[in-house]
């Protein structure tokens, strides 16, 4: 599955790094803290979280996640979003909980 799939799916708004939008999915994680996606975080997985700061990007490129989905309306900080558009990892949004759109993804995924 592309991360594309899951914004139209999920109705997904989309913040930054348009160009990673063909970037495929095999998994996702659920966490705030980076030590956490950093030790256990998949290469292709989409991160759900509410940190909006760079170093999230520091992360994803580190581990080759696919996306970052920004729970409960958060919006990225500028620097993240710049980073994310030089990375090619979108970072997405929805208004909804963690527990909500971990869910709804994860049905996604594992159809």
């Amino acid at each position: 599955m592309k991360v594309e799939e899951i914004v139209k799916a999920l109705d997904l708004k989309i913040f930054s790094g348009e160009k990673g939008l063909s970037n495929e999915i095999t998994n996702g994680y659920s966490s705030d803290l980076l030590s956490d996606v950093m030790g256990s975080a998949e290469a292709g997985c989409v991160w759900i979280t509410l940190q909006t700061h760079k170093n999230v990007l520091a992360i994803a490129s580190l581990k080759e996640l696919a996306a970052i989905i920004l729970v409960k309306g958060y919006k990225p900080e500028d620097d993240m979003a710049a980073q994310s558009n030089e990375e090619n990892i979108p970072v997405l949004g929805t208004d909804k909980q963690a527990f909500e759109i971990s869910a709804e993804l994860f049905n996604l995924i594992k159809k």
